[in-house]
């Protein structure tokens, strides 16, 4: 079945073709950061206006690129939730009327199932079950996945995610919007070990994750020493961060005996977090999945390649609604 994705549930526009027999054939993406950067965060009014400026073009150029047409689609799927209700609609709006107008089904799909399950899109996925490690802007979890759509949750945060204390972090220091990567660009020219900052619930013997006490120990530092130390303080930070994703991340393998551990999600792309997750998971026998880099962020690949496994068990459905607010598991089994 050949599947056109959609993933437009905040500030990128994402598009792309999947085909069951033969894999990813084409995928687009539109990133609105430019645009965002000027408020220091999105602006959701803007955002699902560039949406409609962006999804038919985009899908026209991902048909173009896979020599593929509208009559060739067997299915449609969307990001249905979470995310901007605005923004949500904008991509669900497309879809169904896009299916309708063929006569094909069309599906929502979980935003965090496409992530879960974009490492599968690779040449090399891993297998089921796994741990995996959704760590993002908006979400931290540790989920077992037993199958598609079987998902326990281990542990997640009890306040902000790692990718949100990654950005707040960043506009401390005086590094704009987005900030996750011009942290750690900056933190790569800084010392780690200057500055001790806590890590919050590394010992606290479940898989829940507390960010907030961190960043509020960076604002303290930085009153303290200023923007001059600013390497040396973002240095610090990510290594608290890092060291606390890795631990908790390893010990839920250890409880769950998994031994393939999968990263999804934005801050999946930080090389400190690769490089020393890799590192630390061979020692203990456990192998580490990663998307593909340009599928740690929101695209449209993730949602093509979930759509699919969805609709190759799905009944036709007509529903139009979004989901801002949607538990991942509360998702059916496939």
């Amino acid at each position: 079945m050949l599947v056109l994705g959609v993933e437009s549930s905040c500030d990128e526009t994402g598009v792309a073709l999947y085909d069951s027999a033969h894999g990813l054939l084409a995928h687009a993406l539109y990133s609105q950061i430019a645009m965002h950067a000027d408020y220091g965060g999105v602006v959701p009014e803007l955002a699902s206006r560039d949406h409609i400026r962006r999804v038919l073009p985009l899908t026209r150029q991902v048909l173009a690129e896979s020599g593929r047409t509208l009559a060739d689609l067997g299915g449609v799927a969307y990001t249905q939730g979470p995310g901007l209700a605005g923004a949500l609609l904008v991509g669900a709006g497309m879809a169904r009327a896009l299916a309708y107008a063929l006569g094909i089904p069309a599906v929502g799909v979980h935003h965090l199932e496409g992530h879960l399950l974009s490492p599968l899109i690779s040449d090399t996925p891993p297998e089921f079950p796994f741990v995996a490690l959704l760590v993002s802007g908006g979400h931290t979890q540790l989920m077992l996945v037993s199958g598609v759509g079987r998902y326990t949750l281990l542990g997640e945060t009890l306040d902000d995610a790692a990718g949100e204390a990654f950005d707040k972090t960043a506009q401390l220091l005086g590094l704009g919007y987005p900030g996750g990567p011009a942290l750690s660009k900056l933190a790569a020219t800084g010392d780690a070990d200057r500055f001790k900052l806590p890590r919050p619930m590394l010992n606290s013997g479940d898989f829940d994750f507390s960010f907030s006490g961190l960043k509020t120990a960076v604002l303290t530092l930085v009153r303290k020493q200023g923007l001059a130390q600013a390497a040396d303080i973002a240095a610090a930070f990510q290594a608290a961060a890092v060291e606390v994703l890795v631990s908790k991340s390893l010990a839920a393998c250890q409880h769950s005996g998994a031994t393939r551990l999968v990263v999804a999600g934005g801050v999946g792309a930080n090389a400190q977090l690769r490089e020393r997750l890799t590192r630390e998971a061979a020692a203990r026998g456990i192998e580490v999945f990663y998307p593909r880099l340009e599928f740690c962020t929101d695209n449209g690949a993730m949602i093509a390649y979930a759509g699919a496994q969805r609709l190759a068990h799905a009944n036709r459905d007509l529903t139009f609604a979004v989901k801002p607010r949607w538990e991942l598991a509360t998702l059916d089994a496939v």
